[in-house]
């Protein structure tokens, strides 16, 4: 593998692609809560992807080209309700394998901003359940390029795919020992949270922004893609990754060069985020995501796409929870 100077970006504080329409959030407002995406084509412009906010039912397809996104048609994955009122999927993150989008949720407490929710002891714990009954699935879309038209939208006489539901990866983190203590707790005390999804070949990739473990390694399931897409409950790895101390998984992508991480702090605070390369337990380090700051708060990179390469680099594309429809801002990183 050729060598290149690590982490660079394409300037400084490279500025934001333009998003043409408007990427939906949460009231039907302009999003800030981008948390995932993943395209049919895994090269090339323009791309058919799909995006996720994290605060909606939906998903929504999005043209991505080369400076430009174009928010299109919105694709629903859940229906749930609670007294009426729809129930977050809380989807963070996207894959695409043999033409169905994967979406996930992040199986994990809800994040209920003033710790009020206790699973045990809350009297509205019948809302925690309900939550992480809707945030502990994957959804499954099946959606081709073929069946997307060039401005995001579903051609003449294509049915909006419904999506089914894939239950069985709360049974597989039970199942794995070094996760069973950290099921069902906040996020604030090292509970597990899935926020990255990725499918290379025929195996896909599942990253937990936490919990931490030993002090710097970062979990990651991988297990056959087949097996979610048939609806079979897969036999799953874990593979513990040393991404640097209170470093979770943020989102996984993958790439001609492998799998592609961008790590970030696992609790709620600000820190570094990065990307690496990972094959197995190994992680090498291909650069560092400029920190960007929006209305005065710095935004928290949560979603992460290839989109090409040379001989010594490549360019990835990386969306932020809390920027206005993602910021999605092209880095170039070691190859």
């Amino acid at each position: 593998m050729a060598a290149a100077e690590p982490a660079t970006a394409d300037s400084a504080n490279p500025e934001p692609w333009k998003v043409e329409k408007t990427l939906i959030g949460k009231d039907d407002d302009t999003s800030t809560d981008v948390s995932g995406i993943a395209c049919t084509e895994s090269q090339g412009f323009p791309r058919r992807c799909l995006v996720i906010d994290d605060e909606l039912q939906a998903a929504q397809i999005v043209i991505v080209e080369d400076g430009r996104l174009r928010a299109g048609q919105a694709i629903p994955l859940i229906d749930d309700t609670r007294k009426g009122k729809p129930i977050e999927f809380d989807g963070e993150g996207v894959a695409y394998a043999d033409g169905t989008f994967l979406i996930i949720g992040s199986h994990g407490h809800p994040r209920d901003k003033n710790n009020k929710l206790d699973p045990t002891k809350d009297k509205d714990r019948d809302k925690i359940k309900a939550s992480m009954t809707a945030n502990s699935r994957i959804a499954l879309v099946r959606l081709t390029a073929h069946q997307i038209d060039q401005d995001g939208n579903l051609k003449d006489k294509v049915a909006v795919p419904k999506a089914k539901l894939f239950t069985g990866l709360p049974d597989i983190l039970a199942a794995e020992p070094l996760l069973k203590p950290f099921l069902n707790q906040r996020l604030d005390q090292n509970g597990v949270t899935i926020e990255g999804i990725a499918a290379l070949d025929d195996t896909l990739f599942v990253g937990l922004r936490g919990p931490s473990l030993g002090g710097n390694r970062a979990a990651i399931l991988s297990m056959p893609v087949r097996d979610i897409l048939e609806n079979r409950t897969p036999k799953a790895r874990l593979h513990l990754v040393p991404l640097g101390p209170g470093q979770g998984v943020r989102d996984l992508a993958a790439s001609p060069s492998g799998l592609l991480v961008l790590a970030g702090p696992t609790a709620d605070v600000d820190g570094p985020y990065s990307i690496y390369r990972v094959t197995g337990e190994a992680a090498e380090f291909l650069g560092e995501v400029p920190p960007r700051v929006e209305d005065g708060e710095r935004v928290k990179p949560e979603a992460l796409l290839f989109l090409d390469q040379t001989a010594n680099s490549q360019r990835v594309l990386v969306l932020s929870d809390g920027a206005t429809e993602g910021a999605p801002r092209p880095l170039t990183i070691r190859r």
